[in-house]
């Protein structure tokens, strides 16, 4: 049993307590705490040295009053200072142990969080009586405290809630909407064309402009919705007690807020327009995840359709079967990947008097059955679901391996937009060019007209890079994007390859006789040679000899090959090879 203890049972003299209460005062100060004794009963509290110095007073008798004290008391976790406290058990002897956390109001107009830590006493009769304990002052904890909790739940930019408080809301929203209690609305919202005013005038005026529709968007929220930054350009309003029939309205009036006024910044005001997705629950999801899918499946809607504009998540027997079939397609692709069942089939490149030129690498998998499915069955899929990368990384592979293993192959290899950005895929490739030397010389590297349009910066440098190491590089599908001449300088490419949309039938199509005139004559201004692909009949092959084409590659000259020897690529094996397929 402790000194406070015996006293307050009797069994030490007053004299010999105070000092031991003296020499503990003291030792508390020293840490630059504060001590203190309570009399309960009294409501009477002594203050050890430096209570002024930690509670901001300007004497100690101004809080030796228990109910004067307490009154300081700005926030606490609910019940009072004195419930926390004597609430916490019975004293068999040892006394209580408390510890709690508050802020208190001091002399100068401030506030000051302290934790305190003590333990009380009973009397004879088991009722508290005295208490002693410490006060910490805890300011720059609490601040750093609040900082980490607003640095996890708000935007840091904007202010608003982060993404995982967005959807910690719209999980306790769907809760009571499932239960029946309410119906509430989701309603992702993207800024239209970020990425021109980041051309336009940099990323801080971005910024500002995101800052800004977030300020506009929470004036429209209600208390009861939450509001907050989903992704870079994008912000999620939780909506609660929100009937369908009203998000029409709700999102006319939200896009109409954001485009009605200009958003002023330090390079002066820029307009901006917003789109959005919308979702009511909880009949359209009934968990946070399909809710955030189906409004980011809404607001890509909204995008397709033009900027300014939303769309309300509908049910669609129709999308449902193709998401499901593309999940399963994506299933069946990864599995292939890991288990090495995604190949290539060679295709050649023929010259005007039909003798292969080249061979393209075209993607293939090979099911679970057996048997090979066409790249059209599952790249779209890939692309949209972020794949390709890795369809690229593993075509990249294995045409390294065909020039390492047949010095006399030359191949082509297309990349995918995703690719042309992919360090490691660029990486992994110089790594294999420099290991082997003459290697590069006998790669071409397709690029897609489409990507070449839109991505000229990282496309005129991609080419540099490979054409330094003795590669060519050809754009592919050229005509499908026209307005691309201009780039054909800035690209310096090696060759082009016509798009087959104009060259399929081109015999019997006058109008594609013209339009492919001029492709081929542009491109033959820059000394570029070029290739016509779906090539499958002689009548189109004599016409495009006629107007100039360089190469030609279709059915008519080869189909594509999974088996080296049936391409042309390897030299005839001394057994026969078995079953070389065609696809």
């Amino acid at each position: 049993m402790d000194s406070e203890a015996q006293n307050a049972y009797g069994l030490i003299d007053e004299e010999t307590a105070e000092r031991r209460r003296q020499a503990l005062h003291d030792a508390v100060a020293i840490v630059g705490d504060v001590s203190y004794r309570w009399s309960i009963r009294e409501e009477r509290i002594e203050w050890g040295a430096g209570v002024e110095t930690v509670l901001g007073v300007t004497a100690s008798d101004r809080l030796s009053d228990h109910s004067e004290f307490a009154a300081r008391i700005t926030v606490h976790e609910g019940r009072s200072r004195f419930e926390r406290i004597l609430g916490g058990g019975r004293d068999m002897g040892e006394g209580v142990s408390y510890e709690l956390e508050y802020c208190l109001k001091d002399d100068f107009g401030g506030e000051r969080w302290v934790e305190e830590r003590g333990r009380w006493f009973a009397d004879a009769e088991g009722r508290p009586a005295t208490a002693i304990g410490v006060l910490r002052p805890i300011d720059e904890r609490h601040r750093r405290e609040q900082r980490l909790l607003q640095r996890s739940t708000y935007d840091e930019l904007t202010g608003l809630l982060n993404r995982v408080s967005v959807k910690e809301r719209l999980i306790e929203v769907l809760s009571d909407a499932n239960a029946g209690r309410l119906k509430g609305a989701f309603i992702l919202l993207a800024i239209d064309n970020l990425a021109l005013i980041n051309d336009a005038f940099g990323f801080d005026v971005a910024d500002e402009v995101i800052v800004g529709v977030g300020q506009r968007l929470r004036g429209m929220a209600r208390r009861s919705d939450a509001l907050g930054r989903a992704a870079g350009n994008k912000f999620g309003l939780v909506l609660t007690s929100c009937d369908e029939d009203r998000l029409d309205n709700i999102c006319q009036r939200l896009l109409s807020k954001v485009r009605e006024e200009v958003i002023s910044t330090t390079r002066g005001p820029v307009a901006a327009t917003i789109s959005a997705g919308a979702i009511a629950l909880p009949r359209n999801a009934t968990d946070a995840d399909k809710a955030m899918a189906r409004a980011e499946e809404a607001l890509l809607g909204a995008k397709q359709m033009h900027r300014d504009s939303y769309v309300i998540y509908t049910p669609s027997s129709e999308r449902e079967k193709v998401r499901l079939k593309n999940i399963s397609v994506a299933d069946d692709l990864l599995a292939a990947l890991n288990e090495r069942r995604v190949m290539l089939a060679y295709q050649p490149i023929v010259d005007t008097a039909g003798q292969p030129f080249i061979h393209e690498c075209l993607i293939r998998m090979r099911d679970s059955r057996g048997e090979i499915a066409p790249a059209g069955a599952f790249v779209p899929v890939a692309e949209k679901l972020g794949l390709i990368g890795f369809l690229d990384f593993r075509a990249m592979e294995l045409a390294v391996e065909t020039l390492r293993d047949y010095p006399q192959a030359q191949l082509s290899l297309n990349v995918s937009g995703r690719t042309i950005g992919d360090r490691l895929w660029r990486e992994t490739l110089e790594a294999q060019l420099r290991a082997h030397p003459g290697m590069a010389e006998r790669l071409i590297i397709e690029i897609t007209e489409t990507v070449a349009i839109h991505e000229v910066r990282d496309t005129a440098a991609f080419v540099r890079a490979f054409r330094e190491m003795g590669c060519r590089i050809a754009i592919d599908d050229f005509g499908a994007g026209y307005t691309s001449f201009r780039n054909l300088k800035t690209l310096d490419v090696d060759m082009v390859k016509i798009d087959g949309s104009y060259v399929e039938g081109v015999a019997q199509n006058t109008d594609n006789q013209v339009f492919l005139r001029t492709l081929v004559e542009l491109a033959h201004n820059f000394n570029l040679p070029t290739i016509a692909e779906w090539v499958d009949s002689e009548e189109d092959a004599a016409v495009l000899r006629k107007l100039g084409v360089d190469y030609f590659q279709g059915f008519m000259f080869g189909r594509p090959d999974t088996d080296l020897y049936g391409a042309g690529i390897a030299s005839a094996p001394t057994v026969p090879a078995a079953g070389a397929e065609a696809i």
